[in-house]
């Protein structure tokens, strides 16, 4: 029968809520906190190393969570310091620590005609989250993340991604070693951008392609704008003149995804 800790103040529960709310801490101890069965399982599908997980035995099956226990098994914690350390409600009673794993520009691993999805300075979690999961979905090559303000391992990125950000290449980089990188690897890049651009449906995407998206608030840089090969927008009927940048991206994507006939290796 495992110890089961019950004081918020045991000093594992009080470094778990550190990794929760400090990039800095993360870094520093080389982990990251993946909240749920469903995104650690994707983590170790994906090759990452699960070091510890917490377990709520009031709130998890043990069934469920089977294959994602350590060799060291695993850390039974209380209801009430459970609350304390779960960020959603309905949770499914598991906590992990698992080992991120940082890509670089150079180890990304491209296919023929790649779909790459590049992000100028995103700063919300839940919206990196989101195009994550289009990323996976749509079984794009990797997502570049230029001159991130928000941790590509912030908990509410794995949690909006659903573990997506497990399944998928991304990288941190800046804004320089990205252009040169799509020029190295001639990738034809398309920035989402209003003024003087065309249609993004009357492209093809059929070969190497990036997408480049900005934030909401002031959309790309002319940095980006000068850079890409062409200016695409999303025509608006109504009174707004923009969408959600995860909505935007999704829409560019699965644009490219039909006219490559939706095919998925």
């Amino acid at each position: 029968m495992h110890e089961i800790i019950s004081s918020q103040q045991n000093p594992r529960i009080k470094n778990l809520l550190l990794l929760q709310q400090k990039s800095r801490e993360r870094r520093k101890q080389n982990l990251l906190v993946s909240e749920g069965i469903r995104e650690t399982t994707i983590a170790v599908q994906n090759g990452f190393e699960v070091k510890e997980l917490f377990v709520c035995r009031e709130l998890a099956d043990e069934k469920t969570y089977q294959h994602i226990i350590p060799k060291q098994g695993i850390t039974a914690v209380s209801q009430g310091v459970f609350e304390k350390l779960a960020y959603r409600e309905g949770s499914d009673g598991c906590i992990a620590l698992l080992e991120p794993r940082w890509h670089s520009l150079d180890s990304v691993k491209l296919r023929e005609n790649p779909l790459v999805i590049i992000l100028e300075s995103v700063e919300k979690p839940g919206n990196l989250g989101a195009i994550l999961r289009t990323a996976d979905a749509s079984d794009a090559d990797v997502v570049l993340v230029c001159d991130p303000l928000t941790d590509i391992y912030n908990p509410n990125v794995i949690r909006s991604s659903i573990g997506c950000v497990f399944s998928r290449q991304v990288v941190a980089c800046s804004t320089t070693e990205a252009q040169q990188w799509l020029r190295k690897n001639n990738i034809v890049s398309y920035a989402a951008e209003l003024t003087a651009s065309k249609p993004y449906h009357t492209f093809d995407y059929r070969t190497a392609t990036a997408f480049v998206m900005g934030t909401e608030a002031d959309g790309l840089t002319q940095n980006w704008i000068k850079f890409c090969d062409h200016r695409v927008i999303i025509p608006m009927s109504g009174s707004i003149d923009s969408l959600n940048v995860s909505v935007s991206t999704a829409v560019l994507v699965f644009e490219a995804m039909r006219q490559r006939n939706f095919i998925i290796h």
